[in-house]
């Protein structure tokens, strides 16, 4: 039952005209009267983004910790979900990523909330669905607390969907992909530009995709199309919409779990305990939009409104391992390999979100020193409807996945909607003092109704100092922000108040440089966040007041770089963390350790090497490695540490007027058995598997 009371909360969906899509604020591109064309004229990284809430600073000036994921290196990569690029930041890890579900992600060792820590086009997004990539140009990373970026979300950062766009010249391109077993996926990416002075653009993207994965009853398929395009009204109005619809239907992993007090050995990793005949396939289905118009009003001052909708539908069916009642214990399997089955169900899941944005920035100068302002109001509104679902009880499995049990898919678990609405105000001010020294100052108030109402406000504010033109020092603080609840249970004597704003508060010290080849970046940073014992009184049954219970508390080290030169690529990044729960009153023996699933270290490098007696030939290889995390938050129980190869060769010909790329990637090059993460998930301890050697087999055609 734990593992739906925090899913029910993630309905939010759309209006599916694409004439009520929506204009975000946060993206106005150049700054001259004349706007620049919305183009992508390459797939290298871009020097800004929009996550950051300075999408015209580039990144290297920003003083903030951002990673920027590019179109390359996802198409490198081979990667169908978020979950699939953790690869290439130290920073970001697993934290339940189950095959067929929905990705939830950790920054510096902070889950990040599906409802709150997602962006798309800058607006607010539930996340919690599968998110396609074919038509994403680069997925971007805020690391760190986000009130000023957000109003309310967990602070370990914000995650934002770009979307490809347009270009100035034509694109035609054709993918085909193979992988091992039987996995086959066509996709076409079609744009270019029409018109007098070629006014108007479109890109449009579509993918068809038979999931046949070594994962075992994990066969499905999925259907991609979307739509973006352009009008280039005059030099400086520029009007932009776009519109994508996805369909995937797939069972889910569940996971395996701790047997009574033992660490079990590593299984076979395409073993499904979610494998009972009666299971059907989890569909995700989902039509979201934007659309934006930006107007500039001078060489120093522009504007931009933004409106978006999202509509999702989901039919969620699992047989789900949850505990052993035979030895009282629900957080875990049973000491003998079994667990009980639970019959999940639940159809016609209605999530809409609706989100709309204007923003105003501009340039001026005073008394010598120069200010870089922006003023942004966001608002957004969701709406979730569920229908009665089931969760029973329907006997017991065993780990080796060969026990059948009986189904019971009686209606009697009863969900409560969600609905929500918020307004932002965002104020934001560089002040350049010379050409060195760069203040900064934000502020963002937030105004909620949730069926109760808050109101939070959260500051921020940096300094930065440019060295010499290669290197910038900064360092900054800053705040995020959550908003909580206490249930409506028996458990609580003050059920239904609504608890003080929960403020995370983080300080970040850093360096960014970039000189010739070479890029690079080190920060330090202290994450404190505040803990409710919500979490604490409803998994022990115990009567409580509603109310804070200490804090965790994440300090840690990040350094990347990424160096090209003549043949050679190469990139590391490595995060040393040091997550520690502090002043617990309730559970005063987990003070001073370790936080569930959050590993001690993280080392992260890739290289790529162009061959060059055989023009067009290129390989490449990616390492991953993952300290120690904690089973349980008194770490009686850890994982070990685990490395992970994975390698590519990559092959590029013409085949008359055609470019034709091919890629021949192994995944788990060693084909190495490992638990990859223990997230402590709906009340229960899950251990997930990585997964095996996995071959593929990748034809790009492009004139």
């Amino acid at each position: 039952m734990a593992k739906h009371s925090l899913k029910f909360m993630h309905k939010a969906a759309i209006p599916l005209a694409i004439s009520s899509l929506f204009v975000s604020p946060l993206t106005v591109h150049a700054q001259q009267a004349t706007l620049a064309p919305v183009t992508v004229t390459s797939q290298s990284a871009p020097p800004t983004a929009d996550v950051t809430g300075f999408g015209e600073v580039p990144l290297k000036e920003v003083p903030a910790s951002a990673t920027v994921i590019t179109r390359k290196q996802i198409e490198a990569a081979g990667a169908r979900r978020l979950a699939d690029l953790t690869q290439f930041d130290s920073s970001v890890t697993d934290s339940y990523n189950a095959p067929g579900y929905w990705d939830f992600l950790a920054v510096r060792g902070f889950t990040l909330d599906n409802l709150y820590n997602y962006r798309r086009e800058g607006l607010p997004f539930n996340a919690q669905t599968s998110v396609p990539l074919d038509n994403k140009e680069r997925i971007e990373i805020l690391k760190g607390t986000s009130g000023l970026q957000a109003g309310v979300s967990a602070p370990g950062g914000l995650v934002n969907y770009v979307v490809k766009r347009p270009t100035e010249r034509d694109v035609r391109e054709v993918t085909l992909e193979w992988s091992s077993r039987a996995s086959v996926m066509g996709a076409l990416d079609l744009g270019g530009r029409w018109g007098a002075d070629r006014s108007f653009g479109y890109r449009i993207n579509a993918a068809q995709e038979q999931l046949r994965p070594e994962m075992h009853n994990l066969d499905g398929h999925r259907s991609f199309l979307s739509l973006a395009g352009d009008w280039r009204i005059n030099r400086d109005s520029v009007l932009e919409a776009e519109i994508e619809w996805s369909r995937k239907s797939q069972p889910s992993q569940t996971g395996f779990s701790v047997l009574g007090t033992v660490l079990p050995a590593v299984p076979d990793p395409r073993l499904n305990l979610n494998n009972q005949p009666w299971v059907q396939p989890t569909m995700f289905e989902g039509t979201t939009g934007t659309l934006r118009f930006s107007q500039s009003l001078s060489p120093d001052w522009k504007w931009s409104a933004q409106i978006g909708s999202q509509r999702l539908k989901t039919n969620d069916f699992t047989a789900f391992p949850y505990g052993c009642s035979a030895e009282g214990n629900y957080d875990r399997f049973c000491s003998d390999g079994t667990f009980d089955y639970y019959d999940f169900r639940s159809q016609d899941e209605r999530r809409q979100q609706t989100a709309a944005a204007l923003s105003l920035k501009g340039r001026f100068s005073t008394a010598g020193v120069t200010h870089d302002v922006s003023a942004g109001l966001t608002t957004a509104r969701a709406r979730d409807r569920f229908n009665t679902q089931a969760y029973n009880y329907v006997g017991t499995g065993t780990i080796d996945g060969k026990t059948v049990v009986p189904a019971d898919p009686s209606l009697t678990y009863v969900v409560n909607d969600r609905d929500e609405r918020s307004v932002e105000l965002s104020l934001n001010d560089a002040v350049h003092w010379n050409e060195s020294l760069t203040t900064w100052i934000g502020l963002r108030h937030t105004k909620l109704d949730r069926g109760y109402k808050q109101s939070l406000t959260t500051p921020w504010a940096a300094v930065s100092y440019k060295a010499n033109p290669a290197v910038t020092l900064y360092a900054s603080y800053g705040q995020g922000v959550e908003s909580q609840r206490v249930p409506a249970s028996p458990l609580f004597a003050n059920a239904g108040d609504v608890l003080p704003a929960l403020k995370s508060k983080q300080v970040e010290i850093g360096a960014k440089g970039a000189q010739g080849a070479l890029d690079w970046q080190v920060a330090i940073f202290d994450i404190k966040r505040p803990l409710s014992n919500v979490d604490f009184c409803s998994r022990t049954g115990s009567p409580c007041v509603g109310q804070f219970d200490g804090h965790a508390v994440h300090r840690g080290v990040e350094a990347s770089f990424q160096w090209t030169a003549g043949a050679w690529q190469v990139g590391s990044g490595v995060t040393l963390l040091r997550a520690r729960r502090e002043g617990s009153v309730l559970e005063p023996a987990n003070n001073g350790k370790r936080p569930t699933n959050v590993p001690d270290a993280v080392l992260r490098a890739n290289a790529a090497y162009k061959v060059d007696v055989l023009p067009g030939l290129e390989l490449r290889a990616n390492l991953s490695h993952e300290g120690k995390r904690s089973v349980f938050a008194d770490e009686s129980i850890e994982l070990p540490a685990w490395t992970r190869l994975d390698a590519a060769v990559h092959y590029e010909h013409k085949v008359a007027s055609a470019n034709v790329g091919w890629t021949l990637g192994v995944d788990n090059v060693t084909n190495r058995r490992f638990w990859k993460e223990s997230p402590f998930q709906f009340g229960h301890v899950y251990l997930y598997p990585g997964a095996p050697r996995t071959l593929r087999l990748t034809m790009n055609a492009s004139l």
